[in-house]
């Protein structure tokens, strides 16, 4: 009787060790999970989805994201992290903008967001004769940025721009929005450029000693009294031409088949180099629009290839953008 009691009191015990590793296995691993839960840092400019997710997003991109709603009058004070607070804003946003009210900060929302909010005139004067030339051009080569007025060099100033895996936008672009006291890495002024595929700007910067760097996720960063020197010397509208040593387009261009209704890097370099052939219509925007692809017919017409539009390897070659 006495061997079987002792038998059945290890059994017991045997089970509740048994019973007692496994919970710990478990909280141990359950605890492993939640570590493994890092927020999701997004700092880039292409127009990120950002969205309330298990482990949390955090970054650049969220703190822009709050401080232009904070600009626009909705009740949020940026930290960079997106909150329930935060997608709660942005449905608001989305609601009194015509959007679907899902807290998703999808490229839609970006583009509603970043338009200006600048009203036009009723009337206008007539003072085309007093009014001065104003061009902002940026070279990622030299790191710098020269202010022109009336063609004649008015303001220079060191710059950081984009590294090699998120290079600035080359082309010729328009200041389309002015905001004040961003704060974070965006200092204390941003001017916002028309660029079609991701949002990037001109702006002051809480890392001083990245200038004269390539640094950046494309933007273009200034010392925060730098850039308000610059800041009030612009408006919106003023042309910004972003070249490197001088050009639009690399020596070492990699040729992909472009065509109306195409937009991106690649468009800029297309259209930079037309207009370098002595092709004249609008700016190299990246946007392969109606007066793009006639260029591009007027171009194969005069060289004896196939008026198509559309820039091939041809195309390219006829216009020594490749060998």
């Amino acid at each position: 009787m006495l061997h079987k009691v002792m038998t059945m009191t290890i059994v017991i015990l045997g089970l509740f060790l048994f019973n007692a590793t496994v919970m710990a296995a478990e909280e141990k691993v359950a605890k492993n999970e939640q570590k493994l839960l890092i927020p999701l840092r997004v700092d880039r400019t292409d127009y990120p989805d950002l969205y309330l997710c298990e482990a949390g997003i955090e970054g650049e991109a969220v703190w822009m994201l709050q401080a232009r709603l904070k600009e626009l009058g909705y009740d949020i004070e940026p930290n960079g992290i997106y909150s329930k607070d935060t997608s709660q804003v942005v449905k608001l946003f989305q609601t009194a903008n015509g959007l679907q009210d899902n807290g998703i900060v999808s490229q839609s929302v970006w583009e509603n967001l970043m338009v200006s909010e600048a009203n036009e005139p009723c009337v206008a004067e007539n003072n085309s004769e007093q009014e001065e030339r104003l061009l902002i051009e940026i070279d990622v080569a030299k790191r710098s940025l020269t202010l022109y007025k009336n063609d004649i060099v008015f303001k220079q100033y060191p710059v950081a721009v984009g590294k090699s895996s998120t290079p600035s936008p080359l082309g010729e672009w328009k200041i389309v929005q002015k905001s004040l006291n961003w704060g974070n890495g965006f200092g204390t002024r941003w001017m916002g450029l028309n660029v079609p595929w991701g949002i990037f700007g001109i702006h002051g910067t809480n890392k001083p000693g990245s200038i004269g760097t390539f640094a950046s996720h494309g933007c273009i960063r200034m010392l925060n009294r730098h850039v308000e020197d610059l800041y009030p010397n612009v408006k919106e509208g003023t042309m910004v031409r972003i070249v490197e040593n001088g050009k639009m387009f690399p020596e070492d261009l990699k040729p992909v088949t472009l065509q109306k209704k195409s937009s991106g890097q690649r468009v800029v370099y297309v259209q930079s180099r037309l207009k370098e052939l002595g092709l004249v219509f609008d700016r190299a925007d990246g946007r392969f629009g109606n007066m793009t692809e006639l260029a591009v017919k007027y171009y194969q017409v005069w060289h004896d290839l196939q008026p198509t539009g559309i820039v091939d390897e041809g195309t390219y070659r006829a216009m020594g953008m490749i060998k």
